[in-house]
């Protein structure tokens, strides 16, 4: 079977909705036994339960991926049961607002989310990967590459996903871990639906729209095209790739403009 996943060991942060609940099921479908982790053990539970009915294998662990203990903790865990084959660093927090409207407090609580969570995770996770190799993904973001308007501190955290992804790539290339990530523009997830309820009562639809125009390919992404880009990079297919970042943009990057 292509893309097999089979006596791989996953962990998938951010594992319990959106983008990463797409990750954690495609994996195991393809027979990776996928570890969540998780702040909302609830949503993680459900994604572990949908799993399981499909036939997969699956675990959950409440994690904080800003608190490396925690992080340390749980990653040891699991890889004393099985090891760990492969990282998926998909947990996240956004923001809006230019560098004056930025508060200090905003830019650490994305910093120490979206940047010391990936490099939590990767430095818990490396030691148990050198020995045999491994899959290290990203969740970077087209904020990585071009400019958002209003997008100050989430760029900045992106910017630092995609330039983690080169330096982890090149310094354990001989140890046989590749590491790449994923810039996803616009994806249609329940975020996205919140964002919108909040921010624009009344004109869900309109807005809605309006976002997904901002890809030129006229629509936002949906979570499975993301986790099917995910699994390619995860299995023994791409085995010649690492290093690189992969936009799933609908043309926004260059097409925009």
């Amino acid at each position: 079977m292509k893309f097999s996943l089979k006596n791989k060991t996953a962990i998938v942060t951010g594992g319990g909705s959106g983008i990463g609940k797409a990750i954690s099921k495609t994996l195991a479908a393809q027979g990776a036994f996928v570890n969540i982790l998780e702040l909302n053990v609830d949503n993680a539970e459900v994604t572990k339960s949908e799993i399981e009915s499909d036939g997969g294998q699956a675990a959950v662990y409440q994690c904080n991926v800003v608190n490396q203990e925690d992080v340390i903790k749980v990653v040891n865990t699991i890889a004393e049961k099985n090891g760990v084959d492969i990282l998926i660093n998909n947990a996240g927090i956004a923001h809006i607002g230019n560098v004056e409207n930025t508060q200090e407090a905003d830019l650490d609580r994305v910093y120490n989310v979206n940047v010391k969570g990936v490099y939590n995770c990767i430095y818990a996770s490396i030691p148990h990967m050198k020995a045999k190799g491994g899959v290290i993904i990203n969740m970077a973001s087209i904020a990585s590459s071009v400019g958002i308007n209003d997008r100050f501190a989430y760029s900045m955290s992106k910017g630092a996903a995609l330039t983690m992804t080169y330096s982890v790539a090149k310094d354990y290339v001989n140890q046989g871990i590749r590491c790449n990530c994923i810039s996803p523009a616009r994806v249609h997830t329940p975020f996205v639906d919140g964002f919108l309820k909040n921010n624009y009562p009344g004109k869900e639809a309109e807005m809605f729209e309006k976002l997904s125009q901002t890809q030129p390919i006229g629509r936002m992404g949906k979570p499975q095209e993301i986790a099917d880009l995910a699994l390619y990079l995860c299995s023994d297919e791409a085995s010649f790739i690492t290093g690189t970042d992969f936009p799933i943009d609908g043309g926004f990057i260059k097409l925009n403009g």
